[in-house]
């Protein structure tokens, strides 16, 4: 059977996943009465309920005697380490930019790596059916970032296609019949050329690991393109480093392929065709499996440097262990290690005491997603503000500058760019219309500018803004940057917050607690108004006396309470802060309980 391969590239919610939605259906990959989950590729919980495709996923399609195994890639600038390894396993990318908004940055991110590897994208501008859809305006701006990015003339001859993937169809003309998908599968049969491993099916096997994944009955499993030759279930292989040393030799326990939206046990694995094998127990993404008789491992991408780094400790709290039942740190340091082996992007680090973990990765974003599926999972961690990783070069200290993109209504650029470029030390690079009363603003700014920054610019755009961010480059350190302005007000009591207290506290500042919820000391219960930090008594009752007056019990109305998301609460702390998080609750702390031993510590950090 003819094979192809190709990966769905875009901006995050332009529509990938609705659009391969599309594709499963109308190629007959699910039965006429099968109930299938909207959104079918995005299994995991936290993608569902943000409506972002995390992890990349793959499936396969028949069409007119051909298998097109398509992949699935994250939109999102933090798990760029999946798109690239996933990119050298296609022949082909399917571009899909949003009509109305056009090329965004993480477009920019993922085609660069595409024509880097002398892919020939096919363009496919969805939504064209959205009010504010400019398809033509689109179709110029591909093209535009295409020159920019340095692509050769047969790249920048690209089709395109106008589609709705909500509409469930697709035409090489904006007034075509807009019946179904079927002028898209054609144009990648055309365009897309077969596998140019087909031809080495005699040879030797070997095929590179691209994602890594793990099944409770069959345990470990590495996806990826044969290279050449064939597997089968029972061959014995073995698997070398990206340096050619071997790490193991194995059994191939089994042979899985994609077909719809289920891996399935196939006899063979040939050169060219997309599978899945297991029975390894040390392999892991970027080595090489092959047959015993391999000495040369395949070039694997190089994969970006993490640019954040957060310290994941154990929960020392007076509540802990209340909620979750992973509270040892030898517990957590298995978890984070388990995580380091399937995502790349991420580095672990053990930290002298042993109770706490640097954990390195791409973006707050990753790290949010990352401690989220950790407190699902029954955990309880304290979590430190993250830190900026630097570099040094010839003598110099180098920090990561990422490039914002940000549609905002015109009334608000003035703040924007304020903000950025004032004490966040952004350089502002491009300012222009972007039509419907918006301006597109484009600004390189030091990641460590931009830590915390979402919450501010939500408000300052009265939550209209669009902030996308993506790393730019490595540029000198541009010097100290103000953090936040604001004191915090710390409770010097453990027990239950009481109203009447929290009501007498309003005048100092805004509340993160409402009553009635457990506090101890050294907990932060609210923003002070003031940029001193206050110790404060959220428990203090009212006087009680044997007198009754007009006005004494009128019920007491509190302002309702501030409340954090993960991460606007790991970007709202300060350095010597810290955020408990459990199964049920997200409390901000200080690092040092005891008001003594903040004293102490603030000495000698002076």
């Amino acid at each position: 059977m003819d094979i192809r391969n190709i990966a769905i590239i875009a901006h995050v919610d332009h529509g990938k996943t609705t659009l391969v939605d599309q594709l499963l259906k109308q190629s007959g990959s699910f039965r006429e009465n099968q109930a299938v989950a909207e959104r079918a590729m995005d299994s995991n919980d936290i993608e569902r309920e943000r409506g972002i495709t995390i992890l990349a996923k793959a499936t396969s399609v028949e069409w007119k005697g051909t298998r097109i195994n398509i992949v699935d890639t994250p939109g999102h600038a933090d798990f760029g380490g999946e798109v690239e390894r996933i990119l050298s396993m296609v022949d082909g990318v399917c571009l899909l930019v949003d009509a109305a908004e056009g090329p965004m940055p993480q477009t920019k991110f993922v085609t660069s790596k595409a024509l880097a590897l002398g892919l020939r994208p096919i363009v496919v501008l969805n939504k064209v059916d959205k009010p504010a859809a400019e398809p033509d305006k689109a179709l110029d701006e591909v093209f535009d970032l295409f020159a920019n990015l340095g692509a050769s003339d047969e790249q920048l001859d690209f089709p395109h296609i106008y589609a709705s993937g909500i509409g469930g169809w697709a035409d090489e003309s904006l007034d075509g019949p807009r019946k179904d998908m079927s002028a898209l599968f054609d144009l990648v049969l055309r365009h897309v050329e077969p596998p140019k491993q087909v031809a080495r099916q005699d040879e030797p096997f070997q095929m590179l690991a691209t994602t890594l994944g793990a099944d409770p009955f069959i345990g470990r499993i590495l996806t990826g393109r044969v290279e050449a030759g064939r597997a089968k279930a029972g061959d014995t292989i073995k698997a070398l480093s990206r340096d050619g040393e071997r790490i193991e030799q194995f059994r191939i326990s089994k042979v899985l392929a994609f077909r719809g939206l289920t891996q399935t046990p196939i006899d063979e694995a040939v050169a060219g065709d997309i599978v899945s094998l297991a029975g390894m127990s040390k392999a892991t993404v970027a080595d090489t499996l092959c047959a015993l008789d391999v000495e040369t491992a395949l070039p694997a991408q190089p994969i970006d440097p993490p640019t954040i780094s957060v310290t994941f400790g154990i929960n020392d709290s007076p509540l802990a262990g209340r909620d979750g039942n992973k509270v040892q740190s030898r517990v957590i340091r298995e978890r984070l290690m388990k995580e380091a082996e399937t995502n790349v992007a991420i580095k672990v680090e053990d930290t002298p005491g042993g109770d706490a973990f640097v954990v390195s990765g791409r973006g707050e974003l990753q790290m949010g997603v990352l401690i989220e599926n950790m407190r699902r999972e029954g955990f309880e961690l304290s979590i430190s503000r993250p830190r900026v990783i630097f570099r040094e070069e010839d003598g110099q200290r180098l920090e990561p500058i990422e490039e914002a993109i940000i549609d905002v209504d015109d009334e608000y650029t003035g703040a924007v760019i304020d903000k950025l470029t004032g004490n966040r030390k952004g350089d502002l690079v491009e300012m222009k219309p972007a039509g419907h009363g918006k301006t597109r603003i484009v600004a390189h700014v030091p990641s460590r500018g931009l830590i915390g920054y979402q919450g501010e610019f939500m408000t300052d755009t009265r939550g209209n803004g669009v902030l996308n961010r993506i790393f730019h480059s490595w540029a000198p350190y541009k010097g100290p940057i103000q953090g936040r302005r604001q004191g915090v007000l710390i409770s010097m009591e453990d027990g239950v917050s009481v109203a009447y207290a929290l009501w007498n506290l309003e005048e100092r500042g805004k509340m993160f607690i409402g009553a009635q919820e457990q506090v101890y000391q050294g907990m932060i219960i609210g923003e002070h108004s003031r940029d001193n930090d206050l110790e404060v008594n959220p428990l203090k009752g009212k006087k009680l006396t044997n007198v009754r007056a007009s006005g004494t019990d009128e019920a007491v109305r509190l302002t309702p309470p501030v409340r954090m998301s993960l991460e606007e609460a790991i970007a709202y702390i300060d350095d010597d802060e810290l955020v408990e998080v459990t199964p049920k609750n997200i409390r901000l702390r200080k690092r040092y309980l005891d008001p003594h031993e903040r004293k102490r510590q603030s000495r000698a950090d002076t």
